[in-house]
């Protein structure tokens, strides 16, 4: 079961990324988008993940994954409970949504200092 604890160093080490309370809820961004996100009770994680891909996440494991709420439905986004996530596999989903969130030089520059992922 991954936690909060297990992917908020990832996400702060990230460039340009930084960590918000909006509501009471904790939410990474990238400027003024976010990328990642944690209900109130931090047992769901929202993260960036592209569209067109989520309903086939879903599908494929509706017990980790879910769609996110309607006026979520337009963005590029997912959620995860946090539960049925292993810490490697949440901080992957972290570092990709980061990915989507950052010039491509970035990410670049990331994978070449760490070519085994976030770990």
């Amino acid at each position: 079961m991954a936690t909060v604890d297990d992917i908020r160093p990832l996400a702060l080490s990230l460039e340009r990324s930084y960590e918000v309370y909006v509501r009471g809820r904790r939410k990474f961004r990238i400027g003024s988008i976010v990328y990642l996100a944690f209900s109130d009770d931090e047992t769901i994680m929202g993260f960036g993940f592209p569209k067109e891909q989520r309903e086939a996440l879903v599908a494929g494991e509706p017990d980790k994954f879910l769609m996110p709420g309607q006026s979520d439905l337009r963005f590029n986004w997912v959620e995860a409970r946090m539960a049925a996530l292993e810490p490697a596999e949440a901080r992957e989903l972290v570092l990709d949504a980061w990915r989507m969130c950052v010039p491509k030089k970035l990410a670049r520059a990331y994978d070449a200092v760490h070519p085994e992922g976030p770990g």
